[in-house]
């Protein structure tokens, strides 16, 4: 992963020059011997996900950031890029030629936090129990390869897949194949709450209010055995309500560390910063992405022409350097540039933004216009910028004078429920992936069991074209069916790529370790970070 460290510090008060003369501390986190990290994610369980952090209903990056450092897995991603290597396995691998069976050996002596031995039987657990409780939109899909799990003894786990999957080592790190007790978590239903247990490298203890946890400790578990170097003995999560309270915090040194999601007036801030603040910036590499996603079975786009239309209006160069300046980079396909198998595929359709042909289009198929639609956003999960992000969009929509656009914000917490039940004609999502690989910027969207709940379905795609990918150990001679994927993606339109963006993570100059911090799919990394001598 290419990664630039900026030490770029800022004044105190440019980060939320709201409180300019409040003063700052130069102190860092006052939680004790406890690095504290801010976000803006929010973690809430009410009537529509009373379960959010157990691993197998839990599916955004949020509440991955909290399993990654609670629920330990069989494979683990590497510090910077490469291949997914064992973490509580001492090895694993196919054991055929054909990419269907794969076998691990458990760590010696592994153990939960609690110091209850793990064995094999308990990883079966929990990849039985994830695949058989239904989460609509749920992560099982990252293991529908899985036909069965076979145990042999006490340390030797054997799964059998219904299919080839040549990146099954990687469906293996995320958290939907943590290890969990059977003693803690129920075999037929979700663990409601925000309880954690597991055998990663902290422990966990939230402090809950009104059903939203506020803030996490995490402290270092005695029993973990695995690869990570802990540089750490305890870090606490902090929820903020917005980057500006966030920003107000690190200011006056009431939390060490911010992460997602810093507004794009925040980052340019820090990255233009005097040389005697206590405060500096990291930029990193990311893949996330931002796209537009369609009900294709609702009236208003149904009709494929008005997808195509708004594929065919839509400036992303503009709408990036109104809204994101250098921060991000226009996309023509969901997968990403940076990563093996990616295709131009909306710039090879549809070329640069262009009124008349998408007049063309809707006048083809006798759709009149302007086209009335309301696009929906969420107002706190992707960052506040992501408001003015769908007025560009409006204005770019309105102004071809082929639509008349309306939009609707709500908090990530009714958005979330209301898109997967398709209340939405047409929204926006962003995408952090699980595994640094094109078939998980696909998939997850056009599979069966799709995350967004979609209509959308291609045979060719579910049938063929993703199957035939997942065969190639070697993703570059998987790039023609990827490719082929993303071109039928162009042509049906059920979503309209729009952006990738980079990470950014500040924080006080006591602070060790950022810039791996966050890895290139977004998994905040805490072991990661350390307290040194402030400058």
């Amino acid at each position: 992963m290419n990664r630039k460290t900026l030490v770029l510090p800022a004044v105190v008060g440019l980060l939320a020059p709201v409180l300019a003369a409040c003063g700052g501390s130069d102190s860092g986190g006052k939680s004790g011997d406890a690095i504290v990290v801010g976000t803006t994610d929010r973690f809430i369980a009410d009537e529509e996900a009373p379960a959010p952090i157990d691993p197998a209903y839990a599916y955004d990056v949020g509440t991955w950031n909290i399993l990654r450092q609670t629920v330990q897995t069989l494979m683990i991603q590497p510090k910077g890029d490469g291949d997914p290597v064992p973490e509580a396995a001492e090895k694993c691998g196919f054991t055929d030629s054909g990419n269907e069976r794969y076998a691990c050996t458990l760590r010696e002596g592994l153990k939960f936090a609690s110091g209850e031995p793990i064995t094999a039987a308990d990883v079966k657990f929990s990849i039985d129990r994830a695949l058989t409780i239904p989460v609509e939109g749920g992560p099982a899909g990252l293991l529908s390869t899985v036909d069965t799990v076979e145990t042999q003894g006490d340390r030797e786990v054997i799964f059998h897949l219904n299919t080839a999957d040549a990146i099954f080592p990687y469906k293996l790190s995320t958290p939907v194949a943590g290890i969990v007790n059977p003693k803690d978590y129920d075999k037929s239903k979700l663990r409601e709450g925000f309880a954690v247990d597991g055998s990663g490298p902290y422990t966990m203890k939230a402090n809950v209010k009104s059903g939203e946890m506020v803030d996490a400790v995490f402290t270092k578990n005695p029993n973990y055995q695995g690869t990570l170097k802990l540089n750490n003995d305890k870090v606490e999560i902090r929820s903020f309500s917005d980057a500006d309270a966030m920003g107000v915090a690190l200011d006056k040194g009431d939390i060490d560390v911010m992460t997602r999601t810093m507004s794009p007036e925040q980052i340019r801030t820090l990255t233009a910063a005097n040389k005697d603040s206590k405060v500096g910036i990291v930029e990193t590499a990311g893949l996330e992405i931002r796209y537009l996603a369609f009900n294709t079975d609702a009236p208003t786009v149904k009709t494929k022409a008005v997808r195509e239309a708004m594929a065919q209006v839509i400036n992303r160069s503009e709408l990036v350097s109104e809204v994101y300046g250098t921060q991000a980079e226009p996309l023509y396909s969901l997968v990403p540039a940076t990563i093996t198998g990616h295709s131009n595929a909306f710039f090879n359709r549809y070329g640069d933004p262009n009124v008349t042909k998408a007049r063309s289009l809707l006048e083809k198929a006798g759709v009149t216009t302007p086209v009335k639609l309301t696009m929906h956003y969420t107002t706190d999960h992707y960052g506040s910028a992501t408001k003015k992000e769908f007025e560009v969009l409006r204005q770019q929509l309105n102004n071809s004078g082929l639509f008349d656009i309306d939009i609707q914000g709500a908090p990530w917490d009714t958005f979330r429920p209301a898109e997967k039940k398709g209340q939405f004609d047409v929204y926006g999502m962003g995408w952090f992936p699980d595994f640094p690989d094109a078939d998980n910027y696909l998939a997850p969207f056009l599979d069966k069991g799709n995350i967004l709940n979609s209509p959308y379905a291609n045979s060719d795609i579910r049938n063929t074209l993703i199957p035939q990918s997942r065969r190639q150990a070697d993703r570059l001679t998987a790039s023609t069916s990827l490719t082929a994927i993303q071109d039928q993606v162009a042509i049906d339109v059920p979503l309209i790529p729009l952006w990738q963006g980079k990470q950014y993570v500040a924080s006080r100059d006591n602070i060790t370790g950022t810039a791996y911090a966050l890895n290139s799919s977004a998994t905040l990394q805490l072991w990661e970070l350390g307290r040194g001598v402030s400058g």
